[in-house]
């Protein structure tokens, strides 16, 4: 069995080698090439170019990239052809993969796409060029599930590796010991966002939130976890405006999953870090800004209800969202109190979070394996458990 892998960031490398592994233990001769990172190369993929050739990210930096992105889907193209795979799958990277996936699946290669892009939510109309240039998609989410199947593309609910990865029990005493935390004191985790633009569009509101929540509380610990040490350089300036914040807080690098566990409740902005603290069975309120002309284009080009994942997932308002000109200090307290003083309403939150997380547990990698089999051996989905 011939197995085409292209992977475009680190965590497609993750994801490859998860799936790598789960295909090795069906069928120990298989064989692997393409692009991917170390992992994907210690189970086995020939990587014909670094894991970073396609981890072009804004449209400035992809517009310069451009020629050589090119360069390199033409040359993939031509490799695949005359190596003749059983399957190509694409793993995540759309702009990229889906016009490989399509220019293959013209010439008879069987193809699939792991990591639904977001167009349920903006771009919809992608849909129909995802039909001409995939066999399945293999999607994280039971929403992204039901859009697919709504227009009839091959579609297999896998599940998502997140949800395999993290324990259903975990403990907020333990946790807030590994941190040296007061495991008596109120406690709230702070994440602003893992870009610069994030931090400083969000950063200096989070902290005067903290503050007076603090004030109104009697007493708080803060968590701040830096996504990377630029983002810790830049916490760190942040903090030194907001001294009588000092005492209470705890910058740490990574680590972010034990600060969630930690918590009585985070404040976050929208995207993974809102399912991970799902995951982590955490109540949390979700706030986003971002520039104004950005906001105006999302507006009009977003169609959907919810930004945040938890929401989406359970297709009701299950967390607070404030967006832009709504996220202020005040309205931040306003928001993240209940979550401080009702304890019953927190608790049946957690319990939520902790239902939701037992359904997405589905071991993602060993049902994106089966989709795969199906695919080569069959040509279709029939036989494998698609439902969401």
């Amino acid at each position: 069995m011939r197995v085409y892998l292209v992977a475009g960031e680190l965590s497609g490398d993750i994801l490859g080698a998860g799936l790598m592994r789960a295909l090795k233990r069906r069928h120990p001769d298989i064989v692997f090439r393409g692009i991917g990172g170390p992992r994907m190369q210690a189970e086995g993929l020939d990587s014909l170019y670094p894991l970073e050739t396609l981890s072009v990210m804004g449209l400035v930096e992809v517009l310069k990239h451009l020629p050589g992105l090119v360069k390199v889907r033409r040359h993939l193209k031509r490799d695949a052809l005359a190596w003749q795979p059983d399957v190509m799958i694409g793993i995540d990277a759309p702009d990229f993969n889906i016009g490989l996936e399509r220019a293959l699946r013209e010439r008879g290669i069987r193809t699939a796409h792991y990591v639904s892009p977001s167009v349920w939510a903006w771009r919809q109309g992608r849909v129909k060029t995802i039909a001409r240039a995939v066999d399945a998609m293999l999607t994280f989410l039971p929403f992204e599930a039901d859009f697919y199947a709504e227009h009839r593309v091959p579609v297999a609910y896998v599940g998502h590796p997140l949800a395999d990865e993290l324990p259903l029990v975990n403990d907020r005493r333990a946790a807030r010991a590994a941190l040296g935390l007061d495991a008596e004191r109120p406690t709230l985790t702070l994440l602003p966002g893992s870009r610069s633009s994030e931090i400083q569009f969000q950063g200096e509101i989070f902290l005067r939130a903290a503050v007076r929540l603090r004030e109104r509380l009697g007493a708080l610990q803060v968590i701040v976890p830096a996504a990377s040490p630029e983002r810790r350089r830049e916490l760190d300036a942040l903090m030194a405006r907001a001294p009588e914040l000092a005492e209470d807080v705890t910058l740490i690098e990574a680590q972010s999953r034990e600060a969630m566990v930690a918590a009585d409740a985070v404040l976050l902005t929208s995207g993974t870090a809102a399912l991970e603290t799902l995951l982590c069975h955490r109540a949390m309120v979700v706030a986003y800004r971002m520039a104004p002309v950005t906001y105006w284009l999302a507006k009009r080009l977003v169609k959907t209800r919810w930004i945040s994942l938890p929401n989406l997932i359970a297709q009701e308002t299950v967390v607070p969202e404030l967006i832009q000109d709504a996220v202020s200090a005040d309205s931040l307290v306003d928001t993240l109190l209940p979550w401080f003083e009702n304890e019953a309403q927190r608790h049946a939150l957690e319990t939520r979070f902790a239902e939701m997380h037992a359904a997405l547990q589905r071991g993602a990698s060993e049902r994106a394996a089966d989709a795969i089999d199906s695919l080569v051996q069959r040509g279709c989905l029939d036989d494998v458990d698609t439902s969401a």
